[in-house]
């Protein structure tokens, strides 16, 4: 299969660039019912404050201590 283009024209400017490929396909449609679901999940959590970070490395390390000391 061939590349696909997309043409872009903004103030007689033509802008052409390989246009990404559609992921429509990727999974199947139960797939993308648990990747959904999960996702309502971690949005629900987020929302309610039962998550944590984000963090760096080095956050994320002394977080960890900190929870392995108090459990």
């Amino acid at each position: 299969m061939g590349d696909c283009l997309e043409f872009r024209v903004s103030k007689g400017v033509i802008t052409i660039a390989a246009k990404a490929e559609s992921t429509d396909d990727e999974y199947t449609p139960e797939q993308r019912r648990i990747i959904d679901d999960s996702l309502e999940v971690a949005r629900k959590d987020r929302e309610a404050g039962r998550v944590y970070g984000p963090f760096t490395a080095t956050e994320a390390a002394k977080f960890l201590r900190k929870e392995l000391k108090t459990t």
